[in-house]
């Protein structure tokens, strides 16, 4: 039977209580574990600063004002200077509010330039850059628990290598939501509801696509609840036994709902979230704006992005016939859907499914079964250089947001 068999139990069941050797010592032991993990990830990562830096001294541009002054980053620190108010009036007559952008980021930008030397946009770099060695340690984990260590570092070496991963150097909130979102669902796989559930509300106040994450841990809690009915057990003993889970799954929401609440009273409408969203053309379309924006492009070009869509498609496909837990797979395959029926800005759209990391299990296992560690380092480094080349040519065009 596979290792990952034998560690991993269904979310909701009570984690084993090993003999406590104190918080700290458990961290370092955790650290120590993750170290070739977060060694790599740092060292792919410094790869794509690098081809950043080199390509805008060659061009004559400041590689640092690529990754704090540009496009939603501009919009975070306003945002943490002055406060929410800011809107723009564009030739159309639409209306771009920066009530469109959550407030957990220009809330860390501001303490931390509060404290320190650091401004506005070097705070946003530090959160960014902090939380994308976060994510991996969090990467690392989930891959580790399913599927064994080698697997858990190649993975987060993987996501240091997604075509977008530029994104994860810049004043973003890629990085702190998807470090968010992976310790929520280690969280989970450990069955540890309520830290899940206090992770999940920090998501909820960095991105709307948390909404992702909180129905990862509502299905995931609503299958085990059903399951153990179905097993005979009755409704109260299941209640009580499953009452941190149920604790969890009640708090997981409120970040993104606070936000959506502050929205609706600040702008006096029970909608006002929504209508701001809609303003910048991210309202739902199930896929129009997609479906349109692909039959606009020229033959080739269109089969090369069906044909991308399709490898997106096979992916999700493998990750299903991969067994991950559920609530992997609710969490990936949301992000997915939510970043492909907006109507929304379409080079925006790699970067938003940039934090569905679970997508990556598949592929990454595949490279742990070449058993032969060179090729996977020359699989790892021909992608890292693809991508820091892919890197510093959008950041230093015109590129997508």
């Amino acid at each position: 039977m596979p290792d990952h068999q034998l560690r991993t139990r269904m979310p909701g069941a009570p984690a084993p209580h090993p003999r406590d050797t104190g918080t700290g010592p458990r961290a370092a032991a955790a650290l120590r574990a993750a170290a070739p993990a977060l060694a790599v990830y740092a060292a792919v990562r410094a790869l794509g600063f690098l081809g950043l830096w080199v390509a805008a001294q060659a061009s004559g541009k400041d590689p640092l004002a690529r990754l704090t002054g540009r496009w939603d980053s501009v919009w975070y620190q306003r945002i943490a200077e002055n406060g929410y108010g800011y809107t723009v009036t564009l030739p159309d007559g639409a209306l771009h509010s920066d009530l469109a952008f959550f407030p957990l980021l220009p809330a860390l930008e501001r303490g931390i330039s509060e404290v320190t030397p650091l401004t506005l946009g070097g705070a946003g770099l530090l959160v960014a850059w902090t939380a994308g060695l976060l994510a991996a340690w969090g990467i690392f984990a989930v891959g580790a628990e399913l599927y064994g260590r080698r697997t858990g570092v190649v993975l987060a070496a993987l996501w240091g290598v997604y075509p977008t991963a530029f994104v994860q150097s810049m004043a973003y909130t890629e990085t702190l939501f998807t470090a968010l979102a992976a310790w929520a669902l280690y969280a989970v796989l450990k069955g540890r509801w309520l830290v899940a559930g206090a992770l999940c509300v920090l998501a909820g106040l960095t991105r709307p696509s948390a909404a992702a994450l909180i129905a990862a841990l509502a299905i995931t809690a609503a299958v085990t609840l059903v399951r153990e009915i179905r097993a005979g057990h009755g409704l109260g003993p299941v209640l009580r036994r499953n009452a941190r889970m149920i604790a969890g799954v009640a708090l997981a929401p409120l970040g993104w709902l606070a936000y959506v609440v502050f929205v609706a009273v600040r702008e006096g409408s029970p909608f006002a979230y929504f209508d701001v969203q809609a303003q910048w053309g991210n309202s739902i379309d199930g896929g129009r704006a997609l479906a349109a924006f692909i039959a606009g492009l020229p033959l080739p070009a269109a089969l090369g992005l069906c044909a991308a869509l399709g490898l997106l498609g096979w992916l999700v496909v493998l990750c299903v016939r991969q067994r991950q837990p559920l609530p992997l797979l609710v969490y990936g395959i949301a992000i997915v859907v939510i970043s492909l029926i907006g109507a929304g800005y379409f080079g925006s759209r790699p970067r938003l499914m940039m934090p569905a990391f679970p997508l990556l299990l598949p592929p990454a296992a595949a490279l742990v079964r070449l058993r032969s560690r060179g090729r996977t380092a020359a699989v790892i480094a021909v992608l890292a250089c693809a991508s820091a080349a892919y890197g510093a040519w959008t950041l230093l065009g015109a590129g997508p947001p």
